[in-house]
């Protein structure tokens, strides 16, 4: 446990230098050129790759690409040539920017930022191999299966300049920009007391997971852990920003409902933060008989609750409960592909949710809660 202690310190030390990275402009790029790059008008789309494809949301971005055209496709990366040929099919892309060499990849394509959508546990080796390159990284969520291999990539990301984000779903819910604008902007709901995460779904093989994304879902090394780190990064991340700082205790318990299925890793999580002040329960499950992602903030005089990406309810000063709907977020904040290509051309600092800084902290709050199931005994966090 002092080992642990000693590293869950080392994090402190790398926030300096990273509260003082901005993104960088656009490095130069090679190959054919794109026909948006030129003539009256012309825009000059990122030029973007993607790493990996067994992640099951690589599937929605390369649908989102046929309408951004503030980012171009120049290559994509997995070492299995049968999924990158499912994909090439199944996207109507050419054959010509598959690649099963990550390093050709980079070399020949010259990316200006990557996408990962690797298992969690090498979303490390990505950031070594583009850091020296100065290419930017976003990652699927979470960070990291454990610190050290968090506070390597902080390391990589001071030294070359390059941003390292993180995408959560949640970040592009306007429900949850209105909560924070109004529990912590605006104050309105008081002294913050407690906040309950509910996150999850029936489970990854319930709801039809690829065969790729389930091989290393559900391996405690690939992962991390299993519901815990799969959604109990969700609240780690919004607390962590909600309550602009770190718990000072982390507690946590996991159960494997559903053995037959999950015989690896746990299926059921329950984790409760403290603060000076506040209270944060994150229930992670994929045990849910629906999906959801949903909170409720409770202050000293008021409660929130984001029901899904713009449905909420508010009570304030007992009044009456008022149903509201949150405004969509505007441009570059409303998606990954805007926010990244902004921040790539030097227009924009990272949303909070993305930031490295942020998700070092959801990192430490993973790794405890992992040690605290195991151990049956709560964490306390340095200071």
């Amino acid at each position: 446990m002092h080992t642990m202690q000693k590293i869950l310190a080392g994090i402190l030390l790398l926030f300096l230098g990273l509260f003082s990275l901005h993104a960088q402009p656009p490095s130069q790029s090679s190959g054919n050129p794109d026909p948006r790059e030129h003539g009256p008008g012309a825009v000059q789309p990122v030029r973007l790759a993607v790493a990996g494809l067994v992640h099951g949301h690589v599937a929605g971005f390369l649908r989102q690409l046929a309408n951004s055209p503030e980012v171009r496709l120049v290559g994509v990366w997995d070492d299995d040539s049968h999924l990158t040929a499912k994909y090439a099919s199944d996207y109507h892309l050419a054959t010509s920017i598959f690649y099963t060499d990550f390093k050709k990849m980079l070399d020949e394509t010259r990316p200006q930022a990557v996408m990962t959508f690797t298992s969690t546990f090498d979303h490390l080796k990505i950031v070594q191999m583009c850091a020296p390159r100065g290419i930017h990284v976003m990652m699927e969520k979470p960070l990291a299966v454990n610190l050290e291999q968090a506070k390597a990539m902080a390391v990589l990301a001071t030294r070359y300049k390059i941003q390292v984000l993180v995408n959560y779903e949640t970040t592009w819910y306007g429900s949850n920009q209105l909560a924070f604008q109004m529990a912590v902007t605006d104050k309105k709901l008081g002294q913050l007391r407690k906040i309950v995460f509910h996150t999850g779904h029936q489970g990854p093989r319930e709801i039809g997971c690829p065969e790729e994304f389930l091989a290393w879902l559900t391996d405690p090394h690939l992962n991390g852990a299993g519901a815990l780190y799969d959604f109990g990064c969700y609240g780690a991340n919004l607390a962590t920003w909600l309550l602009q700082g770190r718990p000072t205790s982390v507690t946590a318990v996991t159960q494997q409902l559903k053995p037959s299925i999950y015989p690896k890793v746990d299926d059921e999580a329950t984790l409760i933060l403290t603060y000076p002040g506040a209270q944060v329960i994150i229930q992670a499950s994929w045990n849910w008989p629906y999906g959801r992602k949903d909170m409720t903030i409770y202050g000293t005089s008021g409660w929130f609750v984001a029901r899904d990406r713009e449905n909420c309810l508010i009570n304030m000063d007992n009044l009456p409960e008022q149903k509201v709907v949150a405004q969509p977020l505007t441009p570059p904040f409303n998606d990954p592909v805007a926010m990244l290509s902004a921040i790539v051309q030097g227009k924009v600092t990272p949303n909070p949710l993305s930031s490295l800084e942020n998700n070092l902290v959801v990192t430490e709050i993973l790794t405890a809660a992992r040690v605290s199931a195991q151990s049956g005994k709560t964490i306390i966090l340095p200071r």
